[in-house]
């Protein structure tokens, strides 16, 4: 049983910076598309960012281009979310997803799901 259990949520100012990491079990991690997806309530959920098995290469949305960076670490089956210069419109509960679709962006190109952690960014 895949299980994805993210971390780092919390609650920070304007401009400031937080590290989300998502802990994963019960897969073969670098076999996995690794992607962090976002919902601010009242809205639907959206992609974030996307990296490939070995972590070179990587896809962000236009909105956190620039100021996100997603990474990961495969002997440690953890993928990290880094974000600078947050901003209030980045508040939202941010979750982790497992897939194999190389170039998935929606909710149905992932298979596994982590619970969410609530990020809040004050102005």
């Amino acid at each position: 049983q895949v299980t994805l259990v993210e971390s780092g949520g919390g609650l920070v100012q304007a401009g400031g910076s937080l590290r989300l990491s998502c802990a994963a079990s019960g897969l073969t991690f670098n076999n996995y598309i690794m992607a962090w997806f976002r919902q601010a309530p009242g809205k639907e959920r959206e992609f974030v960012a996307r990296i490939n098995w070995n972590g070179g290469i990587t896809y962000y949305t236009d909105s956190v281009k620039g100021r996100f960076t997603i990474y990961r670490n495969n002997a440690a089956s953890t993928v990290f979310l880094q974000m600078n210069s947050l901003k209030p419109e980045d508040t939202a509960v941010y979750y982790c997803a497992a897939g194999r679709n190389y170039y998935g962006t929606s909710s149905a190109d992932f298979d596994s799901w982590g619970q969410g952690t609530q990020v809040t960014v004050s102005s």
